[in-house]
């Protein structure tokens, strides 16, 4: 959302940020180490303590205080300036670089990329108004073998669900991969299983490109529930009148949500949407439309038979400005 409208981009990458970081005097003896030299502690933060990664974020949010999320994001040792024109832009730049220079910490030139439109930050390739999967990290999905345990299993997924922003129906696709990481599930991997690694494989190296929030156009949603899983995507018009994506999100249901009726879930679902982008929805300036393929949702409000869950329901969806849209499950 903070790079709606941002045309110009660096990234910087931090120099040994953890060796440049004093420890805390009087901690020092946690970091003891002994070789045949003898016993030695590190003064500066060493890679691989619990507490580095946030020690370090802490710092570099001290540093960056002034400018942070007005015009530059940092990740621990990852740095991202963004500016709507190069004039401005330039003076960001110049502004980061003095603050880092007087907090005594480096950049590393050849993993930097300075005023540039198309930029890889975390992952993400970010240009004008949209943002992508690295097609770099993703080469590794094209020859990922199928796993053979529940370690391996875990490693993907936990990759995949990285971008479950970018896949539409992450979790009904991912669901049968899921239940292998179960403690009771005896691991076996059947042709349901396989599929599900191979669609969600094939949706990841898609690239699926998603758009920035415009906060003066109008907002659509899409929902959807199956059997054991909830999901939606939320977009906005092109000037062709195309609609994009600007995110994907999926839930996989348990315990008593798997009994409710189709209805119900369908109910959830669209509740569930306006939760996860309810900073997007609040304060809209037009109705927001949401699409359903459940004719029922269109005329719930009409009922005067309400459980409590409805009643929460209500009193979320209440806050919104919405109308509900039928529309058949081949066109959602």
């Amino acid at each position: 959302e903070r790079l709606q409208g941002m045309n110009w981009f660096t990234a910087l990458d931090l120099k040994g940020a953890y060796e440049l970081t004093r420890m805390k005097k009087g901690h020092e003896w946690m970091t003891a180490f002994r070789t045949r030299y003898g016993l030695y502690e590190y003064l500066v933060m060493p890679q691989g303590l619990t507490n580095a990664p946030a020690s370090f974020q802490k710092r570099i949010n001290h540093v960056l205080k002034e400018y942070l999320d007005e015009f530059v994001i940092a990740y621990i040792d990852d740095i991202l300036i963004f500016s709507k024109t190069l004039e401005e832009h330039e003076e960001h730049v110049h502004k980061v670089l003095q603050k880092l220079q007087d907090a005594k910490l480096l950049v590393n030139p050849e993993k930097c990329a300075f005023h540039t439109q198309r930029v890889e930050f975390l992952g993400h390739i970010i240009s004008p108004g949209e943002i992508q999967m690295d097609p770099k990290k993703l080469e590794a999905v094209k020859t990922w073998e199928p796993p053979k345990n529940v370690k391996d299993v875990q490693s993907f997924l936990g990759f995949a669900n990285y971008y479950r922003r970018f896949i539409r129906n992450f979790a009904q696709i991912a669901a049968p991969l899921s239940d292998l990481t179960k403690k009771d599930r005896k691991f076996l991997w059947g042709p349901d299983v396989n599929e599900a690694f191979e669609r969600l494989k094939n949706a990841l190296i898609s690239e699926p490109v998603l758009v920035m929030f415009d906060p003066t156009k109008e907002i659509e949603i899409e929902t959807d529930a199956s059997d054991f899983a909830i999901g939606g995507v939320i977009g906005q018009r092109d000037e062709e009148g195309k609609l994009r994506p600007i995110a994907f999100f999926s839930k996989k249901l348990h315990g008593p949500e798997l009994r409710y009726a189709t209805y119900d879930k369908e109910f959830m679902a669209i509740v569930a949407a306006f939760k996860e982008w309810r900073h997007y929805c609040h304060g809209s300036m037009y109705k927001i439309k949401v699409f359903t393929d459940h004719r029922n949702i269109t005329y719930f409000a009409t009922t005067h038979v309400f459980t409590k869950c409805h009643r929460v329901y209500f009193e979320i969806l209440s806050q919104f400005d919405y109308q509900s849209i039928h529309c058949n499950g081949s066109e959602n």
